[in-house]
């Protein structure tokens, strides 16, 4: 069963930069997972340091024994102490329906 992650960030002011560009190469590897399904990075129109990921993914266990200790996340995992002005928040949605434009 498909499993939806929603990651808020706070990132500090000064660290945006090096945050994404510690990001984006774990979504451009995680695109190419063979249970990946899909993934969209959102920011707050009021808080431009406050971001949110939505990753959905075919398998939970799969993601919780091997997606998460995939060598490209190992430097983003490892700075986000510095980076962040608070520890991420994780949630877990299970999808009902999706609707996309034709």
């Amino acid at each position: 069963m498909a499993i939806t992650y929603q990651i808020t960030f706070d990132i500090r002011p000064d660290r945006k930069v090096e945050f994404l560009d510690l990001l984006y190469p774990v979504l451009d590897a995680m695109r190419h997972e063979a249970s990946f399904i899909d993934a969209q990075l959102f920011q707050d129109p009021n808080h431009p340091h406050r971001l949110m990921l939505v990753e959905t993914w075919a398998d939970h266990e799969e993601v919780m024994a091997i997606q998460i200790h995939r060598p490209y996340r190992s430097a983003y995992t490892a700075a986000l102490p510095d980076l962040l002005s608070s520890p991420r928040a994780i949630e877990i949605w299970l999808p009902l329906r999706a609707d996309h434009a034709q």
